[in-house]
């Protein structure tokens, strides 16, 4: 079984601005990414169909015999048995979304060509959960860390907690993996599960309430509040205050200040005492920037924060309205509320934006790769510059 995980363009534009640079699978619910979880779940190799600028680093391994399955999609055992059993050139459909298709040896290109491919139609007979908005993500995580978290560590053994002076509540819910530290915190897990990876760091004082999720090589700081239904993706770095959030990876959030009911993607950095709101002082519903609709969309949630996207960055005491979105490369900075829609490429705050520089983009993505031992190459360049060219239209002050 060969999956290639595809972009459904509507769901894709929904998700945006954190699809601009990786294809839906990419995204991080729960402890894993969707595509870490249909390889794990199906026990099957994974790879992409998605946007053309994005498969030079995505790319898309055919086989004999290949499965198309929506990357939005959300896997359970039951799920992947019926794909299984599909018959060549059937499509599985919920409603009028297509979850998969057994497409053999076939190379299509897209996915209307999937839908023509498609010979016969099933409707699927399980609860079909895909991942649709932004705030899906958030909405989701505690259910799937759990799904995750059961997943990863059925018939293994958790590392002990060794510190004497850590308090630990619901022990059986917790799991922590090889070269993982814990230092005088405190870890809640009667309510949800607590995942430590592997050389993960928790801190002294840090008081961490499951579901909770610590992905590889990343550190809570001293200090810090973790309220449940968080996940903290690979080698990020937090503190301060947060509540049901997803951090992709690769991004810092090291100090004081909250974060709720948000998703920071990778490669960003808020400076200390960044502040985001996620209730409006109405109690009415929070409505973000939606790119398919090209104006704001209700999300129908009292509770919605910041959602950010790659390579973004923000200053000291930066304060975020109800639900803001912020796209690719932004550097937001100074005193006051800016706009609660950053467009990508934006440089100032709630005195103005000019646009940020491509030359100073690339000077900085280097730096920062440079950190964590990445590279940042001609294939991650040029996914920024396609994703330039895409987005001004929303950099309204260049034609001011």
């Amino acid at each position: 079984m060969n999956i290639i995980l595809f972009d459904e363009p509507s769901i894709r534009e929904d998700l945006l601005p954190l699809t601009f640079t990786r294809p839906v699978a990419e995204i991080r619910i729960g402890i894993l990414t969707v595509a870490e979880k249909w390889q794990q779940c199906a026990v099957a190799p994974v790879s992409y169909l998605t946007a053309p600028y994005l498969q030079g680093k995505y790319g898309r391994q055919q086989h004999s015999q290949n499965y198309y399955i929506n990357g939005a999609l959300l896997p359970t055992p039951a799920l992947v048995a019926e794909i299984r059993s599909l018959a060549l050139g059937e499509a599985l459909y919920s409603g009028d979304t297509l979850l998969a298709l057994n497409a053999d040896g076939q190379e299509l290109q897209s996915s209307a060509d999937l839908i023509a491919a498609a010979a016969r139609r099933r409707d699927s007979s399980e609860n079909c959960l895909l991942v649709r908005n932004v705030w899906d993500i958030f909405v989701l995580n505690g259910d799937q860390i759990r799904s995750d978290f059961k997943m990863l560590t059925e018939g293994r053994q958790s590392q002990p907690v060794n510190d004497k002076f850590t308090a630990v509540y619901g022990e059986e819910n917790i799991f922590i993996e090889e070269g993982a530290k814990i230092k005088a915190a405190v870890l809640n897990a009667e309510d949800g599960p607590i995942y430590i990876g592997r050389d993960a760091q928790v801190l002294e004082g840090a008081l961490i309430r499951g579901p909770f999720a610590l992905c590889e090589g990343s550190h809570v700081s001293m200090g810090a509040k973790m309220r449940g239904d968080i996940t903290i993706g690979p080698f990020s770095k937090v503190g301060g205050e947060v509540s049901n959030s997803v951090i992709f990876g690769y991004t810092s959030k090291g100090h004081d200040g909250y974060l709720g009911n948000s998703v920071l993607g990778e490669w960003c950095n808020l400076g200390a005492d960044t502040n985001t709101s996620n209730l409006k002082n109405n109690y009415a519903n929070v409505k973000v920037w939606n790119y398919a609709k090209g104006g704001f969309k209700d999300t129908g949630r009292q509770f919605c924060g910041l959602i950010m996207a790659d390579h973004s960055k923000c200053g000291i005491n930066t304060m975020f309205n109800t639900g803001t979105v912020v796209g690719v490369s932004a550097n937001i900075f100074g005193s006051g509320y800016p706009r609660n829609f950053i467009p990508s490429f934006s440089w100032g705050g709630s005195a103005g934006f000019e646009t940020y520089q491509l030359r100073k983009v690339y000077e900085v993505a280097e730096k920062v790769l440079q950190r964590r031992n990445h590279k940042f190459d001609e294939t991650e360049k040029a996914i920024l510059d396609e994703v330039f060219e895409q987005t001004q239209q929303y950099r309204v002050w260049d034609r001011a």
